[in-house]
């Protein structure tokens, strides 16, 4: 008999990101009003509540920002490995890592000028990222173990990690007994932009739409793009697979690293057991909307940043956090599902019953 399956277009419809979250987001609101309808709320007032929170001040705008640097560089370092066909499901633990490698430099040199202590954070926060990934880089070129697993379990392990530091030998001694390290220097906080962005909203710009521009331009980028197609095409052209899966998952969690510095040093006086808040996670939905390309991860970002400041003010003026959440997941769902039609069509195929 007939049946359906989805069919991939030769060409991706153009424009296909960019419509893909419109369709999503016309379906959510939508959604959304007939869920605020029933809950006797009005969905023109919530809708301007949300667009208003966001967007619509300039403290709005400052605050979709800086949700968007975290969001943008997990975002940025599960599409790197999705450029080559790997998944980093670790990005929460490397977000993590990059905290505790910048408080502990914060530590190590607490009096030197912040000029050159946030740098030396931020490095540090790099390299804590990219530490935590090569594990499972160097699993995956020379065992050829799945990174899905390996990465995911070292989000336990980072948690676990920042847990022992903060109730133990980082504890604050004058933090009334909560599990919290003391407050970093006040020369580690990044220069302040506007109202609640800081320097860490250009410095992730840069890192972001700089790294699409070069992936797309380089030879590297290149290279790793015939790396994710095609295995044998990569090894046939001179291409050390190897070479390529170290480089490129170690980089992810280096990028994944500095979210977590930014976050210390822009977003956070102190490190804390919650200091990735779940951004790691949220950035595979980021590459996913941004069909893994580098390239179209800020503007993903930036419009996921502004749902979620959005639906939390919602929540302030009487809207219950359940369909908060509900029009929050819908746009992401409905994102989702129109960049898959972006790829792929539905066709008939014959199924032959027994």
């Amino acid at each position: 008999m007939n049946g359906l399956r989805l069919i991939r277009r030769e060409q991706p419809l153009r424009g296909g990101q960019t419509r893909a979250f419109a369709v999503g987001l016309v379906l959510a609101l939508i959604a959304g009003a007939i869920l605020l309808s029933i809950a006797d709320h009005s969905p023109i007032d919530v809708y301007r509540q949300m667009f208003d929170s966001a967007l619509g001040s300039r403290r709005g705008l400052s605050a979709t920002l800086t949700r968007a640097v975290p969001l943008g560089l997990a975002g940025l370092a599960v599409a790197v490995a999705g450029s080559m066909g790997m998944w980093n499901i670790g990005a929460e633990g490397q977000i993590i890592a990059g905290a505790i490698g910048g408080a502990w430099v914060a530590r190590l040199a607490p009096d030197l000028a912040g000029p050159a202590l946030i740098p030396m954070m931020l490095l540090g926060a790099v390299a804590g990222g990219a530490v935590l990934a090569l594990g499972p880089a160097l699993a995956r070129a020379h065992l050829g173990v799945n990174e899905i697993i390996t990465t995911l379990m070292l989000n336990e392990v980072a948690i676990r990690i920042v847990r022992y530091l903060v109730n133990g030998p980082w504890k604050d001694p004058e933090g009334n007994n909560f599990p919290v390290a003391p407050e970093l220097p006040e020369q580690s906080a990044l220069p302040v932009l506007f109202e609640r962005a800081n320097v860490g909203v250009l410095l992730a710009a840069v890192v972001v739409i700089g790294f699409g521009i070069w992936s797309s331009r380089s030879a590297w980028g290149y290279e790793l793009r015939i790396a994710g197609s095609s295995a044998r095409s990569a090894e046939y052209v001179g291409i050390s697979l190897r070479r390529k899966v170290l480089t490129v998952l170690v980089l992810s969690g280096a990028i994944a690293g500095l979210a977590g510095g930014i976050e210390l040093t822009g977003s956070s006086s102190r490190i804390v057991e919650g200091v990735a808040n779940g951004y790691g996670f949220a950035g595979i939905i980021v590459a996913a909307l941004a069909l893994m390309r580098p390239a179209g991860v800020a503007a993903v970002a930036l419009a996921f940043g502004a749902v979620q400041i959005g639906g939390e003010a919602i929540q302030t003026q009487g809207v219950p956090s359940a369909i908060a959440n509900i029009i929050q997941a819908l746009i992401l769902f409905g994102a989702l599902a129109a960049a898959v039609f972006s790829e792929y069509r539905l066709g008939r195929t014959a199924e032959t019953v027994a």
